[in-house]
């Protein structure tokens, strides 16, 4: 069963659209998380804030490909 923090990463790591809004703001894309049901406890949002933003476009150019694939 994936979690609400599962989710969020592959919608980052999926949607460039999504991405570069959390890069833009964060807690903005965050927000917009909750209101899609995403209930994410404090310290994995914390951890979400607290990773580099260039990570996420690594990660997306990495594992993108193979997330789109399986869905």
């Amino acid at each position: 069963m994936e979690t609400a923090l599962n989710l969020f990463i592959d919608e980052l790591v999926i949607n460039e659209d999504f991405r570069d809004s959390f890069l833009r703001s964060p807690r903005r894309a965050l927000r917009t998380a909750q209101e899609w049901g995403l209930p994410l406890a404090d310290s994995e949002i914390q951890l979400l804030l607290d990773v580099k933003p260039g990570t996420w476009d690594r990660v997306a150019e990495e594992l993108g490909w193979r997330l789109q694939a399986a869905a």
